[in-house]
């Protein structure tokens, strides 16, 4: 009897999650309960700090997982930010692997017409920039994970040609790495030879600071093939994302 009880809570559980209506305004909370509501708002009070309310009544932030409304869709971010207040990222990816980014909020913004009711796009098309490390992800209603090469690289096993880009970004992350500590150590024995000879210069010398001119653009194409390497780098860890979600 004990073992269906615990069968049966778990069928239930699994229910709860899968019966999330999006197309409604909801709060999930980190229970797994959700509460709908006509209306959910993230605003300042008077004291300029934020709070959410569901249909005027107020919701303790750090009690709230996700929240949708006519906005977008909200991860809470607090946990996977250490001493942090509660603050919400936007979703800007669905699929399989949801991501999330970072925003400023500003309380106003859609009140003044540039909300997603306003500018009739999906959230999709609200990527105003590449998929990088300073974002979030996760599955379904699962916890939020940063974006970075090993956690993809735990939740995208069942999926070849994910994996292959993902590895791909994971090369190119090594070599600007290398680029980058090139760079910075061409520039560092430039700027040692530029200073020695302008010494031996001061001292009566004739010293030429060709070599010191030459680490110091050798330097600079290391950092530029760095920067390179890493906007590459990034449209396959974008394109990994993607194509996990067709």
């Amino acid at each position: 009897m004990k073992k269906l009880l615990i069968i049966v809570m778990a069928c239930y559980g699994l229910n709860a999650r899968a019966q999330v209506h999006e197309s409604r305004k909801f709060l999930y909370l980190y229970s797994d309960s959700i509460i709908y509501a006509a209306d959910i708002k993230l605003r300042p009070d008077f004291l300029g700090a934020m709070q959410l309310r569901a249909d005027s009544k107020r919701v303790k932030m750090e009690q709230v997982k996700f929240f949708n409304n006519e906005d977008g869709f909200f991860a809470n971010t607090k946990r996977l930010k250490f001493g942090s207040s509660p603050s919400f990222s936007e979703r800007i990816v669905e699929g399989r692997i949801n991501v999330f980014q970072e925003i400023t909020y500003d309380p106003f913004f859609y009140e003044r017409g540039y909300g997603r009711r306003d500018r009739r796009y999906s959230h999709r098309d609200r990527r105003l920039e590449a998929i990088n490390l300073n974002m979030y992800y996760n599955k379904g209603y699962g916890d939020l994970k940063k974006v970075n090469y090993n956690n993809l690289k735990k939740d995208m096993t069942d999926h070849a040609a994910s994996m292959d880009l993902l590895e791909s970004y994971n090369k190119s992350l090594r070599t600007s790495r290398l680029l980058y500590t090139a760079a910075g150590a061409s520039i560092v024995a430039g700027m040692i030879t530029f200073l020695t000879n302008a010494s031996a210069n001061g001292k009566g010398g004739t010293a030429s600071f060709a070599s010191s001119f030459a680490l110091l653009g050798l330097g600079t194409g290391f950092a530029l093939g760095g920067y390179s390497v890493s906007l590459s780098g990034n449209r396959h860890l974008e394109n990994a994302i993607d194509e996990y979600n067709k």
